[in-house]
This record gives structure tokens, sequence and C-alpha cells, in this order.
């Protein structure tokens, strides 16, 4: 008896996109090969500029203007994709092939109620009845796992969630049973806990539907918890492919395993191990070079041999359709540690140069907003005491919500305190709004933001950015020594002087922020709050970003707060880490103290939430349930009681009637939370 093998649901034999400019044609995609069966997931990982979008635009067939298919065959289910017309396009678009967009918002109209949106699907693609359509909603609302459905599909988009609104996404995009969901980054703007809940669902409604999925991600981590098989693509060619797990733990492509020594692992350490960024930039696509794309950044790179032709793709293990774009498969000694970076010495740290003593900050509101005179009250920082020392980098971690960028804000000025005391180098600041405190402590407390693009004026140089800053701080008694002191700060954050005529249009997103970072500097600041400063850069610029900020710690002694969501991160770069709760400090500890148990239920699901990109590496899952509580109207008790696992273990519902006060486990550990000495010591841990 023969059994019968499924039939590739998508087969793609060399397709290739370009672009059609003024300039000419802009190849973007170059000669991508895979197949996805029913049922699978297919990761597609690279940097940004890689052809990842482009690609899955592609196979809808919904390309922006100018850009075409110019190559290569595109079959589903049999049929020739590239050949069709816009009727037929429109047969299988939403309905057999769907697809969830990184920004939820990019698909939801915010002028509907969430189930007249949702409706629209099945109305449209199958012409049911308004009362079918209504009932398949609500249960696919129910299967993404929101709560209260009824009271969801009467909602308007702007009244939900970022978590929120990508599962009604998801559910759209499932409502008219896809045999194929292309998913393009669509968790990169959530929380991890609300990130974890995603990549849980997801995987549910693979296995539940049938559906084969295609997710594209620069995320190695989330690629390995999600995917059967992986695409790592490079300068818009595929350049190593296979099962997911064979890639990750037999690496066959100087790239792939570029980007994996760019990541902080498990046992990184910042001082003996620091990360290897990848060297240079992504070719833009007019700028190839001859032969290997990568080749200009590798480091196996032979002249006359890597830049002689175009390299095919060659098998490294055919059972697992492993492959590589690498003309030194079969010479290079894959298991060779890298050449390390040049390790350091560990920081001791100084006396404080920042103490925050029982901080809160409360905001009016009533009906039009945040008004004094209000009738409720938004808490938004409660008792948030802590100290930060010399040369310390102190992480603050936790979810939107959290508190995080308001304390952030009140710390550099845009906000100032209700009550407590923040006291910069002795100084008390915590009522002197930016305007009113002196040039001195204005240069000394400086800040990163997440964002470059939107803190650099567009019309200027951004050497003259530069000076400006230097001229406000009154660095500098001429315009000649301000322009020495810009050019010291560009070769500071290892940019070459011509950038100083250039503007930030010209620049690349991770030389944006290194201009961020000098302008931050320029003061000679003595205390810099980092909020996010890594998480929109590729993986490899985030390395080289990450890296420079703590030379610069090492050279000037300076004090870090590192605010992010990203916990890898945080374990590899703090000295110290705060995790914050609707707007309390839940727990604070040596970075080691937080990452091992007992943690905080809290810290346990943050952990849990963390995408890890080691095959050996086991963790267990706890996905919390629920949202995050508003600060109008917080619960009482602990403020995580609403969504704590371990609850019921304390009695007489002590958790939902009083907030319980700092434990303190040793050696500066601190914990807010009522479960008992038993309870803590049976804690495992989460990540082995």
């Amino acid at each position: 008896m023969t059994v019968a093998v499924p039939e590739p649901l998508l087969e793609i034999e060399d397709l290739s996109i370009s672009f059609f400019t003024r300039a000419g044609e802009v190849q973007v995609v170059r000669d991508f090969s895979t197949t996805i069966m029913p049922g699978e997931i297919m990761g597609i990982v690279g940097e940004s500029g890689s052809g990842k979008s482009t690609l899955a635009l592609g196979i809808m067939r919904g390309l922006p203007s100018g850009g075409r298919i110019v190559g290569g065959r595109l079959i589903f289910k049999g049929r020739d994709v590239i050949s069709m017309r816009e009727r037929e396009l429109r047969q299988i678009r939403g309905k057999e092939i769907a697809m969830v967009y990184q920004e939820p918002m990019a698909s939801l109209n915010p002028a509907m109620r969430i189930g007249k949106q949702l409706m629209e699907v099945p109305r449209v693609h199958e012409r049911v009845s308004r009362q079918e359509a209504w009932e398949r909603s609500l249960d696919m609302v129910r299967a993404v796992g929101l709560p209260d459905p009824e009271r969801i599909m009467q909602t308007y988009p702007h009244q939900l969630s970022g978590g929120q609104q990508q599962r009604i996404v998801i559910a759209m995009a499932l409502l008219s049973k896809p045999s194929l969901l292309i998913l393009d980054e669509p968790t990169t703007a959530l929380d991890a806990t609300v990130e974890a809940g995603i990549i849980e669902l997801i995987k549910d409604l693979s296995h539940r539907y049938g559906t084969a999925m295609l997710f594209v991600s620069h995320n190695l981590g989330l690629i390995l918890e999600v995917c059967d098989r992986v695409a790592v693509m490079y300068s818009g060619e595929a350049v190593e492919t296979g099962d997911v797990r064979d890639v990750f733990e037999r690496m066959r492509h100087p790239y792939t395993q570029g980007l994996f020594r760019a990541i902080p692992r498990l046992t990184a350490d910042k001082n003996a191990h620091p990360l290897i960024a990848i060297p240079g930039q992504q070719p833009a696509p007019r700028e190839r070079p001859k032969g290997c794309n990568f080749g200009p950044r590798c480091p196996h790179f032979r002249e006359g041999l890597c830049d002689a032709a175009d390299i095919p793709m060659v098998a490294v293990d055919a059972a697992n359709a492993h492959f590589s774009r690498c003309i030194r498969i079969g010479e290079i000694d894959w298991d060779a540690p890298p050449q390390a970076a040049a390790a350091h010495e560990p920081i001791a740290p100084g006396a404080p140069v920042l103490e925050v003593e029982d901080v809160r900050k409360y905001y009016q509101e009533n009906g039009n907003g945040l008004l004094a005179g209000g009738t409720r009250v938004v808490k938004a920082n409660e008792a948030i005491s802590f100290d930060a020392r010399e040369a310390e980098t102190l992480a603050i971690v936790g979810e939107s919500g959290s508190g995080k960028s308001t304390l952030a804000k009140m710390l550099v000025g845009l906000e100032t305190a209700t009550n407590g005391r923040i006291a910069y180098r002795r100084t008390e600041i915590q009522d002197t709004p930016v305007e009113e405190r002196d040039r001195k402590t204005v240069a000394g407390i400086q800040m990163v933001f997440q964002n470059p693009f939107d803190t650099l004026n567009p019309t200027q140089p951004v050497g003259a950015q530069i000076v400006r800053t230097l001229e406000k701080f009154r660095i500098g008694r001429t315009a000649g020594e301000r322009r020495d002191r810009m050019l010291k700060l560009l070769d500071l954050v290892k940019l070459p002087p011509s950038f100083a005529n250039r503007k930030p249009r010209q620049l690349s997103g991770g030389q944006k922020q290194r201009v961020g970072i000098a302008r931050a500097f320029a003061g000679n600041a003595r205390l810099v709050v980092a909020d996010e400063p890594v998480s929109t850069l590729d993986v490899s610029v985030q390395a080289a970003v990450t890296e420079l900020l703590m030379d610069i710690q090492r050279s000037n002694r300076t004090t870090m707060l590192f605010i992010s969501h990203d916990l890898s991160l945080v374990r590899y770069i703090a000295d110290r880490v705060i995790v914050m709760y609707l707007g309390h400090i839940v727990e604070q500890g040596t970075t080691e103290q937080i990452f091992s148990p007992p943690y905080h239920p809290y810290t346990e699901a943050l952990l849990s939430a963390v995408p890890l990109a080691d095959p050996q590496a086991t963790k267990r899952r706890i996905v919390l349930k629920g949202e995050i509580p508003s600060p109008v109207d917080p619960p009482s008790g602990c403020p995580f009681q609403t969504r704590c696992p371990y609850k019921q273990l304390v009695p007489d519902k002590l958790c939902e009637r009083e907030l319980p006060p700092f434990r303190d486990l040793g050696r500066g550990h601190r914990s807010l939370c009522w479960l008992g000495d038993d309870v803590l010591g049976e804690m495992r841990p989460v990540i082995e």
C-alpha cells in the first residue's frame, strides 16, 4: 500500500521582484525558492532591507506601485498566481491567502465597530446572512482568546490594547478559513507577555485549523519557537534554508552565524565576552558586489573565489532540505570560535548619583482628558524608591502601562513628581521642570530616545545639530572649539568626520541612533536615561550600539538607566534590575538575583515570555491571562493579583485585600509579594 504524499500548498521557484523607478530597475528579491506544505509554518528572517516584506507582498500579488514580479514561478494549490488576472486574484486574496501586518491599525477602520468589520469577511467572501456572519465572528473572537467577546464586538479599535487589536486582525484573517496565512512581524510592537500570548495563539490556530503560515520576523528566538522551517535572507537572496532546528544547530552560512553572534546568549558576559556585531552594512540593491552579496562583510571571504561569479545554493543535508549559498562551505571550520572582542575588567560602581525615595506621580482626569480639577486620579507611579550609582547600569523592565516612561520623564524634567524625593548628585530636582533646571543639571541628565528619527531635525546636518547642543550648554568659547568638540563626539560614537555634513535622511537607523547618543553626551552627561534605545534596530546594529553605550560608560563612568522590554538584552547589559507593574516596583535586585528563583510571579511570567534563539535551552511556558489593569481603576491589594497564577496559595484572600510590604530576600533583593518561604523555596528556574 502506498502512502499518498501531500502536494505542496505553495511552490516558489526562482522568484525575482523589482521596483521600477525614474533611475531604472531596482531588483529587491532575487531567485528566491521554497515550498510550503499544508499546515506548515515557514519562517523568513533577516535584517531590514533583506527583502522579507517585499517577498510576502509578492506572494499576495499586492506589491505597491512600481513593484513587479520579473521572473520565476509562484504556484498556489497548483495554480499559477503570476499569470492570474485581477478577478481571479480577488477570489483568493483574503479568502485563500490572508495577511496580518506589523501594525494592526493598518488593517482596522477606526470609525467602525469591531463586530461590523469582522462580519464583512464572511459576508463578502461567502455571501452568508448577517446572523451567520455575526455568530461566526463571535466564535472567532472566542477562538483568539479575547475576554467578553460580546463586548469586544461592540467596541471601536481605539478602545482595545495593541495586543487585543492584533488578535482581532488575526481573527479577521482566519474568518475565511485561508489555506495560507502570511504574518509580517506580527508581534514587533507588542509587550513580551502579550507577544507570548500571540505566539501561543498562532501555533494553536495552525494546529486547530491546519493553516499553513509564512512567518516574517527579524527575531531569531521567535522563529525558533514558532516555525518548522526557516529561510535566512540577505540582500534579497535566501542564503540558508532548512529545518529550523537543523539550521540553528548547524549554521552553514557566515551571515547566519553573524546574526547569532550579535545577540546576547544565556551565558553571555558583557565584560568577558562582548557581543560581536557584523562589520559594515548590507549593500543597497543597486550596489550589490559581484559574487557573494555578503562577501564585503564576511570573515571567510577569499578574493578571486567568492567574488568570481554568482553563488548557487548547495546542499548541506538533503534529508532536512538544508541548503546554503556559500562557495566555501566545505572549507570553513564551522565549530571554530569567533575572533573574540577584547575583554574588559568589570567596573566597580561608585557613590549614588541618583536617589529616588517614595516618589509618586498622579494625574487628575475627567471626561475630557487629563485636566486639573478632574474627578478621577491616574496613579502612574506609586511609592518608587531606588538609587543608581556611578558607572552602574540599572535596567527598568515592565509592560506598557507599568510606569517606566513616566518615571523617565520625571528624571529628565519633562514631568514633576506629585510626592517624594528625587536627588541628582544630592540636589533635589523632583519639583523642578527642565526649563527651570540649571544648565549643569540639564547637561548632566540626558536621554537617548527609542526612535532616533523623531529627535533629529531633518533639514540640518547632524554636525550642526550637535554644535547647537554644545552652544546651549555653553561648551567651547569659539565656533572652532565647538566644531573640534563635535568631531570628537562623532569619533566617540565611531562615526567618521565626513558624517558631520550629512543630513539625517542620508544615515541608516543605527547611524542616526549614534548621532543621538553623541548629542546626549555633548554636555558630559553623568546620568543617561536610555529609553528602548535599540529596540527599532536590526540585530547586528543593536549589538554595535549596545557595545558603544557600554564603551562610553566605561570611559566616562556614566550611570545608565536602561529601559527595555528585551530581557535577553537586560540580562546581558544590566548590573541591577527593577521590575515595574502598574506603577509599582514589584521586584528589584542584582541581575543574577532577578534571573534566578525565587521570583516575583510577574518577573517569572516576563522571563517565560523571552523568545530564546538557543535550541539547547528549555523554558517553562507561563502565559498571563487578561490585560494589565487601568491605572485609573487599579485593583485593590496587590497590583498583580488580577493576573497572578499563585494567588490561591495565599490564605484569607490577602492578595485581594492588602498591598504587600516589600519582602527582603537578602543582599538587596526585594519583592512586593505575600508568598511565603515554602512557595518561594519550591520555585524552579524558568530558563535552563
